[in-house]
This record gives structure tokens, C-alpha cells and sequence, in this order.
């Protein structure tokens, strides 16, 4: 059963003014923010992956942002299920839930459900690695395909859903594809004020190299260098986080400072275009402010 509550859902790529937009309405609505970047839920990334500043939590209470370790894998399954009880508790204290960020599957999980596809042990998401590696792109998709048709809709470039499905088959006996024609249930349900961020495009790459400017200011490479530290995998999603590679391809003497901080700006602006694409295509029912 779904819960009946009013909240604000605020959504748009990297350095679109999220944050700031529901800081403002959180100000004018007695709201409490909700992080919804994939990203942001890491503790070991507050620089690089702009989270909000202590002066801005000051601002009104932030909730789920640097609460997971890197060395943990946070799915939207597992995001969804803590954003759920936060909403609840925040609703339940008179305040206005104010869910906000740029990884659109977050939202999708929590609006529309997920499906029930059960937690895939990490040993097998390093094994479906390591499986690509060894066999290659095109060859790995043929696999793919071999045991789940339905993937033949996805090329071979598209890493991430091919990396899923070889690795849900592998830990369940079951193909991804039917698991996500199971039914799916809504984390939550009521009113929902849905906004979407879309500045046009050359602001929004401006914003993106400016902010890595920035980023470098505050000790994103002194940042990096302590994740480092750890000697995670490089499979888990902190790793590959924007500006983490870069860096850590500079720190680790591959490439000099400028070409790092040029190629992380880069591959920001591209994961920005991606996000918009995305956003246009799946949230055609929210109302779109320019920023």
C-alpha cells in the first residue's frame, strides 16, 4: 500500500540551480530537503560532487545527502526505500518534503515503483565486468542477447544496461526483462509537484566549467587523493563519479592537472546533454522552469 502525501519533486542535469530552487521554496514552504543524486548520497565526495554547503544546510534541514559510505553500492531500490521513511517522518512532522536532484531513475523509482528485482550480490557485478573485459563490447552483448532477446534493442555501447542484464540473469536464473514486466507499486502517491530544471544549453555548460573551476578551489583534488587512499574497487559508482577519474588519472602521473580539469569539464558537459535527453523524454508531465 502507497502512502497519500504532498511533496515537491525538483529534477535537472548537473549544475541546472537545483539546489537553490528548493532551498527557496523550502524558505517559503516550510520544506525539508531530500537528496536525490546518486552521487551526493556518498560521505566521501561533499567537494566534487557539489553537495550543499554546511551554510546552505544551515538553511533548512537537508536529509540523505553523505550518509552512505564509497565502499558501499547504493542502488534506487535502496535509495527509494530510505527516501520513503524520510518523506514519511518529514510529513508526519508538518513540513513540506522537498525531493531534489539529477539522477532521474531515483525519482522514476519512487513515483512509479521498481521492479522486484532482488539485491545482486557485488561479487557478480565484479564478475560481469571482468566478463565484458575478457570478451569485448560486441561479443559481450551477443550474450547478452543469448539468454535475454529482449536486449538485442540496446547496442553495444550502452555499458551499463548490458553490465545489469548479464549481471540480474547471473544472480537470480531470471532475465531482466522479465523481471521488469513484473508489476510495479509506487513508493508514494498523492499530490505531487513535479519541476524540472532546463536552462538552455550553452548556460548550462558555462555553469559546468565554471563549477569545476570552483570544485578545484575548495580541495576536489585533495578530495580524490583521500578516496584514493582507500584502494576502493573501481567498480563501485564513487569511483566514477564525475571528476574522480580525471583526477585520479593526474594524481596517478597519466595526465597533467590542465588536461585533467579540461577533460572532467568535458565529460561533465556530456553527462549534462545525456541528462537533459533523458529528462525530456521521461518527465513530459512535469512543468519545466528555464533556470
Amino acid at each position: 500500500m502507497t502512502d497519500q502525501i504532498r511533496a515537491v519533486l525538483i529534477a535537472g542535469p548537473t549544475a541546472s540551480g537545483k539546489s537553490a530552487t528548493a532551498l527557496d521554496i523550502a524558505d517559503k514552504q516550510n520544506g525539508e530537503i531530500i537528496n536525490a543524486d546518486a552521487m551526493q548520497v556518498y560521505a566521501d565526495l561533499r567537494v566534487i560532487t557539489a553537495r550543499p554547503s554546511a551554510e546552505e544546510e544551515a538553511l533548512a534541514p537537508h536529509h540523505l545527502y553523505g550518509t552512505i559510505d564509497g565502499a558501499t553500492w547504493c542502488s534506487a531500490g535502496i535509495w527509494a526505500a530510505m527516501a520513503k521513511d524520510v518523506i514519511l517522518d518529514v510529513t508526519k512532522r508538518g513540513k513540506l518534503p522537498i525531493i531534489v536532484g539529477g539522477t532521474g531513475l531515483y525519482m522514476k523509482a519512487l513515483e512509479e515503483g521498481l521492479s522486484p528485482i532482488p539485491d545482486i550480490p557485488i561479487e557478480i557485478r565484479h564478475a560481469a565486468e571482468a566478463e565484458r573485459e575478457a570478451l569485448g563490447p560486441a561479443a559481450f552483448r551477443e550474450k547478452v542477447i543469448g539468454f535475454d532477446p529482449a536486449m538485442a534493442r540496446l547496442p553495444e555501447g550502452d555499458k551499463q544496461r548490458l553490465l545489469r542484464a548479464w549481471e540480474v540473469y547471473q544472480g537470480t536464473g531470471q532475465a531482466l526483462s522479465e523481471w521488469q514486466d513484473k508489476p510495479r507499486i509506487p513508493m508514494i502517491e498523492g499530490s505531487l509537484e513535479k519541476w524540472l530544471i532546463l536552462p538552455e544549453r550553452d548556460t548550462l555548460y558555462d555553469r559546468c566549467n565554471r563549477r569545476f573551476d570552483m570544485m578545484i578551489e575548495q580541495g576536489a583534488l585533495e578530495e580524490v587523493r583521500t578516496l584514493m587512499s582507500r584502494n576502493l574497487s573501481a567498480t563501485l559508482p564513487v569511483m566514477k563519479s564525475l571528476g574522480v577519474p580525471e583526477l585520479a588519472a593526474h594524481l596517478s602521473g597519466l595526465v597533467s592537472i590542465e588536461d585533467a580539469i579540461e577533460r572532467a569539464k568535458m565529460n561533465t558537459r556530456r553527462f549534462a546533454k545525456r541528462q537533459m535527453t533523458w529528462f525530456r523524454n521521461q518527465t513530459q508531465d512535469w512543468g519545466v522552469w528555464q533556470g
